[in-house]
């Protein structure tokens, strides 16, 4: 009988830690506790007979190694809420203003979960490190 290397089942996800984060990466999992939330921007338009909600709140989240600012869009934001903790798949950095934020676009996936047990460490923040662009030339 033929063996089948694939089993059907998904790669189990490779759970990264927020200090290991860098800028222009992405398809990352984390486990993280969402420390605040800060609504930044909230617009409401009326498109008959629909309305269209657009909503952005900036949230502190990490774990044991540190934290960093992630980006919540609409329905992402009543995820989100401080205490929570949560699991960002599909995670990428995108950069903003020379620093890093984190977050999850329409390929990826917010899910909650059960309370996390570790203590975050809120003295890492990974979003106040500015990095400069620079520009490489290849030869």
């Amino acid at each position: 009988m033929a063996t089948n290397s694939w089993s059907g089942e998904l790669r189990k996800p490779v759970f990264v830690k927020v200090e290991s984060l860098k800028p222009g990466t992405n398809g990352h999992t984390l486990l993280v506790k969402v420390v605040n939330s800060n609504m930044v921007l909230q617009k409401g338009r009326a498109v008959s007979p629909h309305t269209h909600n657009i909503r952005v709140a900036e949230c502190v989240v990490g774990d044991e190694t540190g934290t960093i600012l992630f980006t919540a869009r609409n329905d992402q934001v009543d995820l989100v809420k401080p205490g929570t903790s949560v699991i960002l798949r599909n995670a990428k950095i995108d950069m903003f203003k020379g620093t890093m934020r984190l977050a999850v676009d329409k390929w990826g996936r917010i899910e909650v979960t059960e309370p996390a047990t570790f203590v975050v460490k809120e003295d890492n923040n990974l979003s106040l490190v500015e990095y400069e662009l620079v520009n490489v030339v290849k030869e």
